[in-house]
């Protein structure tokens, strides 16, 4: 089987590259593919931190209205923003991540408390490459840098 793009890049939720986002480990654009297009980072660890701020900052982001509460804190508007319709299956990956978290997709979630965070990136690194591969300590340690 071959390794999954994010894995290759360090990049487990397939962070598209911006130069203007000086993500902590971001060492560019990912390499060797023809149309690169996602930021490659030196370390796992590190790549999970970025999963983990991205998601952070999704709080204070305009959520759907009727959707929630103020800002991006449903399972279904974090996934429409992170994955958007015209690129995936939205409704099958919202479906997908608010069942392994355990709560329908209009529930109001709290990505500031680690098992949740935890919970989403988890669920977005299967998701985004077909299968979570990290032993439990790499995960553990991203959402630490990220919650930091």
């Amino acid at each position: 089987m071959s390794t999954p793009r994010g894995v290759r890049n360090n990049n487990p939720g397939n962070i598209d590259f911006n130069p203007r986002n000086n993500w902590q480990g971001q060492l560019g654009l990912e390499l060797g593919v023809a149309r690169p297009r996602f930021a490659r980072f030196d370390t796992p660890e590190n790549g999970i931190r970025a999963l983990g701020k991205l998601l952070l900052n999704y709080r204070g982001k305009d959520g759907m209205p009727g959707v929630g509460g103020p800002g991006i804190d449903t399972v279904r508007e974090t996934i429409n923003r992170w994955a958007p319709g015209h690129e995936n299956d939205t409704e099958a990956y919202i479906s997908a991540v608010a069942r392994a978290l355990g709560v329908k997709s209009d529930t109001v979630i709290d990505v500031r408390q680690r098992p949740v965070l935890r919970a989403l990136v988890v669920e977005i690194i299967k998701h985004e490459n077909g299968r979570q591969p990290y032993r439990a300590e790499v995960i553990d340690e991203g959402v630490r840098r990220a919650l930091a």
